[in-house]
């Protein structure tokens, strides 16, 4: 699921016309567009698809929801929208928000329950974090299934494929990140898709501030509200980097798009890892 940290409001909520509206408006350049410029490129809505729209109570899953919604209206594409959250353990004041914001944003929400924290708290204590969006994921790739629907749109953002990257980079030693789309393990007729790849969290933020939504942090009773540590210092280094170089941000994403093949040391595809040497002699026989 996508990241959903808890956002203070101190302004009342916007009448729900006017949040609205705000999406292909005011925020029409940084938000809306972004979204339907990641849709169009990497090709993630087509006709006839059912979209599962993965709400998890945090500012960027609500955010999807209300993009999607309006995308409905605007656009030519004939698709189908549900709106699927998963319970897994929420106390009563968590789960209550959750149902409070989507009522109040028009989202017809689809709740089901699940004892994930409950198994966390016995398998994976010291490390829930990974084994949580594991298990989560499979829940909500069946949910889905089970709603007939073929793609799943989780909230992931701009600023969750740059960290991504990065800590692949410093502590996997992997040059790897998220994907637009992806097919779903295990489950052959379900697509994941993340049409917020181009849309910046601050962005995301300023519009959840300007809604007046107080939206939930991600309600874990085995983590409490603490994330991953590594994120976080990855995080806090594009920050500082920014400083020095306002674009660092858009450079990370854009070398996952400029990947020199002439210039690398290896390459791993499936289960199958190719050295350099292999590379070097393809290379010579062409010549």
């Amino acid at each position: 699921m996508a990241s959903c940290d808890v956002i203070l409001v101190e302004t009342p909520k916007k009448p729900l016309l006017e949040i609205e509206k705000s999406l292909t408006k005011t925020y029409r350049k940084d938000i809306f567009r972004p979204f339907v410029q990641a849709i169009n490129e990497y090709e993630l809505v087509e006709p006839g698809d059912k979209i599962a729209v993965a709400i998890s109570g945090g500012k960027d899953s609500l955010i999807l929801a209300k993009l999607f919604q309006e995308l409905k209206k605007h656009n030519k594409i004939p698709f189908e929208l549900v709106f699927l959250s998963m319970d897994p353990g929420f106390l009563p004041v968590n789960l209550e928000l959750l149902e409070e914001n989507c009522r109040y944003l028009n989202i017809p929400l689809e709740i089901r329950e699940s004892s994930i924290f409950d198994v966390l708290g016995k398998i994976a204590k010291d490390q829930p974090c990974y084994m949580c969006a594991r298990m989560r994921r499979g829940f909500l790739y069946k949910a889905a299934t089970d709603m007939g629907c073929n793609k799943l749109a989780l909230g992931h953002h701009f600023d969750d494929v740059i960290e991504t990257t990065l800590l692949n980079i410093f502590y996997n030693g992997t040059f790897k990140t998220m994907v637009p789309k992806i097919q779903a393990e295990n489950f052959d007729h379900i697509e994941l898709i993340r049409p917020l790849m181009f849309v910046k969290e601050k962005d995301i933020i300023r519009w959840t501030k300007y809604s007046g939504i107080q939206s939930m942090n991600c309600g874990c009773t085995v983590a409490a509200e603490k994330t991953s540590s590594k994120r976080k210092e990855i995080k806090k280094l594009i920050e500082n980097l920014s400083h020095d170089y306002p674009k660092i941000g858009e450079t990370i994403f854009s070398s996952a798009t400029n990947v020199n093949l002439e210039a690398i040391l290896g390459y791993q595809q499936g289960e199958k890892k190719v050295h350099f040497n292999e590379l070097y002699a393809e290379r010579r026989k062409k010549k």
